[in-house]
C-alpha cells in the first residue's frame, strides 16, 4: 500500500477522546521496546512518525495515527515494563480492556513480539485476553534480520506454539531493518479493514 498521509490525530487517555469518525483501526500490543514505533514506521515509509525510544514505558496514551484518511494505527501503552508504578501500571490496565472491550471500529489487533526470544507470560496473557473478546490477532514476530535463516523456522514454530494460536490467527515473520514481511503485513491488514 502506498501511504501519502500520515499523521497522529491524537493521544488519548480515555473514550471521549476517541477519534469519532468510525474509521476501521488497528491496534499494536506488545512488551515495552519490542518494536511497536519501528513497525509503524517501517509499514508507512517514515523514519518517526511513531516516536521510538530507547527508554521504555514511553507509550502512556493511545496513540491514533491517521493513515491515507483511511484507517488508524492505534498504538496502545506497552507492558512488561518494572520501571512504572502499580497505580500508573492499573491506570493503563484500565484505559486499554476500556478500548479493547468496547471499540466497535477496532479491527485486529497486532501482537508484536521479539522472535529471538520465548514469548513472556505476558505476551501470553495478553493474546488470551484479546481471544477473550473475540478480537482477530496477527502475532508479529519482529527482529528477524536478528536470527540466522537456518534457525528462524525452529524460533517460529516456538513461538506458534507457546502462544497455542487458535487457527484463524496470523504468525507473520517481519523486520524493520530489511522490510521482510511488509508487503505480507499489508495484505493481511487490507484484508482485515476492507480495503
Amino acid at each position: 500500500m502506498k501511504v501519502t498521509n500520515a499523521e497522529i490525530v491524537i493521544s488519548a487517555v480515555s473514550e471521549k477522546q476517541y477519534p469519532t469518525d468510525q474509521l476501521p483501526e488497528v491496534a499494536l500490543a506488545g512488551r515495552s521496546n519490542v518494536g511497536k514505533s519501528s513497525f509503524i514506521n517501517k509499514l508507512i515509509n517514515r523514519k518517526n512518525l511513531a516516536r521510538t525510544s530507547s527508554k521504555p514505558g514511553k507509550t502512556q496514551t493511545l496513540n491514533f495515527y491517521k493513515i491515507n484518511e483511511a484507517f488508524y494505527f492505534v498504538d496502545v501503552p506497552g507492558y512488561g515494563y518494572a520501571k512504572v508504578s502499580k497505580k500508573e501500571r492499573r491506570k493503563w490496565g484500565k484505559m486499554m480492556e476500556t478500548y479493547f472491550e468496547k471499540r466497535s471500529s477496532l479491527k485486529a489487533v497486532l501482537l508484536i513480539t521479539d522472535v529471538r526470544h520465548e514469548p513472556t507470560n505476558d505476551d501470553i496473557q495478553m493474546y488470551d485476553y484479546l481471544k477473550y473478546y473475540d478480537l482477530p490477532v496477527v502475532v508479529i514476530a519482529t527482529k528477524l534480520d536478528k536470527v540466522p535463516k537456518s534457525k528462524r523456522a525452529k524460533h517460529l514454530k516456538r513461538t506458534k506454539n507457546l502462544f497455542d494460536l487458535e487457527p484463524e490467527d496470523i504468525l507473520l515473520p517481519f523486520s524493520a531493518e530489511t522490510g521482510e514481511g511488509k508487503d505480507e503485513a499489508w495484505s493481511i491488514l487490507r484484508e482485515y479493514m476492507g480495503l
